[in-house]
């Protein structure tokens, strides 16, 4: 199955931390865990914490902005109020082979 079916959007999920670190640090655990199970639901593609330290991004695959808004509100850091996610979307004109049909 490719990373990025047809009829798919890819989308950048930027986070931007809204709270004390120490308190990001202490969620990070549980973030982890959600991140992880949507890389196994074949939602997330790529995450990380950015360069700056003052969040993270997430490269994720879905039918449509509405299905990705659904599964951030189970994120950790969206349910304890530790961040603030701006989403960018976009339809792929063109893919690298292997993310692509």
């Amino acid at each position: 199955m490719p990373l990025v079916p047809n009829g798919h959007s890819i989308f950048v999920v930027d986070l931007r931390y809204t709270a004390p670190i120490e308190r990001v640090d202490a969620a990070v655990p549980e973030h982890i865990q959600f991140v992880k199970a949507n890389f196994a639901a074949g939602v997330f593609i790529a995450s990380g914490r950015k360069d700056t330290g003052d969040g993270g991004l997430i490269i994720a695959v879905a039918e449509n902005r509405a299905q990705l808004e659904a599964i951030l509100l189970e994120d950790p850091f969206k349910k304890l109020e530790l961040a603030e996610f701006h989403i960018s979307g976009f339809e792929p004109a063109m893919m690298a082979d292997q993310l692509g049909e």
